[in-house]
């Protein structure tokens, strides 16, 4: 007879309950005999339901079926089945790409090596296959991140025992410095735009008079280029863009300068309510067609390291420079918490050089050799003589 039952993990808050509490998500295994073989492992799955069709099934057979008879997980069977896993938990298909990607480096490291099954990829081993990686800086982060995620995924499934990637240690990461684009590189960026439009041949001037209006609407928003591309009409209403809604479900507006509302009702629409996007396909190829034509644009004004990302910096260092408080531009900007704001533009805080001034300033009315020179009598040495 063969007994089902959760493995708790270790954050579960029906640990203590044991076997019996099966209301939760944690893996489901099973115990017991069948045909006189002991069977303990685990189901791969969480469905309970599932789990019990699946047990039924093999004791109406009297026997595990073929592919069941207690091999070690293999990394490619894993690999399948964490990433249907993903596909089923609705993450963007930029982030199960990454997740393929890591697979692919895997199984070429693994293969190299001989190993085959999940269980042989230890500590040791995984600092091995991480000093492979042509990864730098943050992406190795991102990357490490990724794989300590598949290691907890098969922890929970009962392939290892624990998670070997969580052992190894973060690699020293550079914050990227913030660039945004100077006052004078704006102008020329406009003008190579304008420049654009004037001698394209159609059908391309639309797209050209399309560039400068996203040009526009990334500097004078912070937006992403992925949200900016997806922008849609319904969003602009009485001269303002709505930016996001919070959890709270209050709508974040940004008020936009009249020129720019102008552009924005005269240019070309590319369906019934998108500027920049047809709707149909995948956004992440309409976001890398424009990236295309900015990259061009960029070399036509001369202006170096240009990327999309600058416009959100410079429309954020632009109002830190003009005294707006940090919060308010944590919020335009839709960072989760003041904290990632203040360490991508700290530097560029003016209202934080002012207090600071004013904290040194305010030293010297406690100072008695800063209060005697502003009243005009003479200063003293150390030895109490006058100064001369």
């Amino acid at each position: 007879m063969l007994t089902t039952y959760r493995r708790h993990l270790k954050n579960c808050e029906h640990r203590d309950e044991g076997r019996k509490y099966r209301r939760c998500r944690c893996p489901i295994w099973v115990d017991g005999f069948l045909a006189g073989q002991e069977i303990r492992k685990s189901l791969n799955m969480r469905d309970w339901e599932k789990a019990q069709d699946t047990i039924r099934e093999w004791e109406a057979a009297g026997e595990l079926p073929a592919g069941n008879d207690g091999e070690p997980m293999t990394i490619d069977e894993a690999k399948k089945q964490f990433l249907a896993d993903a596909e089923a938990r609705k993450l963007k298909d930029k982030t199960v790409y990454k997740y393929r990607l890591l697979f692919r480096h895997l199984e070429e490291f693994a293969k190299l090596k001989g190993i085959r099954f999940v269980k042989e990829l230890d500590t040791p081993t995984l600092r091995k296959f991480r000093a492979s990686w042509k990864d730098n800086n943050l992406a190795a982060l991102k990357k490490l991140e990724r794989l300590r995620s598949f290691f907890r995924f098969a922890r929970e499934n009962g392939w290892v025992e624990n998670n070997p990637a969580s052992e190894i240690k973060n690699p020293k990461v550079s914050m990227r410095p913030t660039l945004p684009f100077s006052r004078d590189e704006m102008i020329r960026i406009l003008e190579a735009a304008a420049k654009n439009i004037a001698t394209v041949q159609q059908p391309g001037r639309e797209n050209a008079q399309r560039l400068r209006v996203l040009i526009l609407l990334l500097r004078y928003t912070g937006l992403r280029i992925g949200d900016g591309v997806s922008c849609s009409i319904d969003r602009l209403s009485n001269g303002k863009i709505r930016l996001y809604t919070q959890k709270t479900g209050t709508h974040v507006h940004c008020p936009l300068p009249d020129f720019v509302v102008r552009e924005l009702e005269a240019v070309p629409m590319m369906n019934a309510s998108l500027w920049f996007w047809t709707g149909n396909g995948k956004l992440e190829t309409a976001v890398a067609d424009w990236q295309g034509r900015l990259a061009a644009l960029f070399l036509n004004a001369k202006i170096k390291n240009g990327h999309a990302h600058r416009f959100r910096d410079t429309f954020a260092v632009e109002l830190l420079l003009a005294g707006v408080p940090l919060e308010r531009v944590s919020i335009l900007l839709g960072h989760t918490s003041i904290k990632v704001t203040e360490r991508h533009y700290s530097p560029w805080i003016r209202e934080r050089q002012e207090q600071a001034e004013a904290d040194v300033r305010r030293t010297w009315t406690q100072d008695p050799i800063a209060l005697l020179e502003t009243k005009g009598t003479p200063g003293v040495h150390k030895n109490n003589e006058p100064v001369n």
